[in-house]
């Protein structure tokens, strides 16, 4: 019989599984497709039972893992229709936040986004080593989050963290930026410099593009 205080574990705890998971996962240390149990699971989080029990249904209601009936749980599988629709809501969400960020960001913060991506940029010229690849795609990952969590609103803060995970996937699967840190540092220059004109309409459509070309090229299109 299950004990008490396994059948619900606190909050603190349910994060700290969901945090292992997710890290887990972009770690490769599980692949998408792949097929998992709870106490597979528990070996690798660490974490006890009680808590992978609570986090599997909000593993399953973020689309990061379905339950195949007789096979048990398995992590999300890449195919088109993930790439369509993690892309297009990662389109929705950035342009609308990319407007209200070049209206109430500070010059200086805008001049640091250009400052880091010009000092990659540089570097990945002189030589892209496996040390700048990984800072790279640090920057890129964090000038997306930094539009994002301009907005303030933890609503779309947490559906945005979700998406990403299935981008992240999407990128580690077929893409990833490994060859392309020059290319994707140019695209976010260019969105920069949009950002700079202060207007609003003109930096949205930059990043548009910027995200469709990104989405083309997990469609092997690019």
């Amino acid at each position: 019989m299950e004990r008490a205080d396994e059948a619900r574990e606190p909050p603190k705890l349910r994060e700290k599984a969901y945090d292992s998971f997710t890290r887990h996962l972009l770690a490769s240390a599980v692949r998408p497709g792949q097929f998992i149990s709870q106490r597979e699971l528990v070996e690798l989080t660490g974490l006890p039972l009680g808590a992978i029990r609570e986090l599997v249904p909000r593993l399953e209601a973020e689309g990061l893992i379905k339950t195949v009936p007789q096979r048990g749980m398995q992590i999300a599988h890449i195919d088109l229709n993930l790439i369509r629709e993690a892309y297009q809501f990662r389109l929705f969400l950035e342009k609308e936040a990319m407007a209200v960020f070049v209206e109430t960001a500070a010059a200086e913060t805008i001049a640091a986004l250009r400052a880091q991506h010009e000092d990659i940029l540089a570097r990945a010229e002189q030589d892209t080593t496996p040390a700048l690849v990984a800072e790279a795609q640090n920057v890129d990952w964090g000038f997306h989050d930094t539009i994002i969590d301009a907005l303030g609103n933890e609503i779309i803060a947490k559906a945005y963290r979700v998406n990403s995970i299935k981008i992240r996937l999407i990128r580690q699967e077929l893409i990833r930026i490994d060859g392309l840190v020059a290319p994707v540092m140019k695209e976010h220059l260019t969105v920069i410099a949009a950002m700079e004109t202060g207007d609003p309409a003109h930096a949205a459509a930059a990043l548009a593009k910027h995200i469709d070309n990104a989405r083309s090229r997990a469609l092997g299109l690019r």
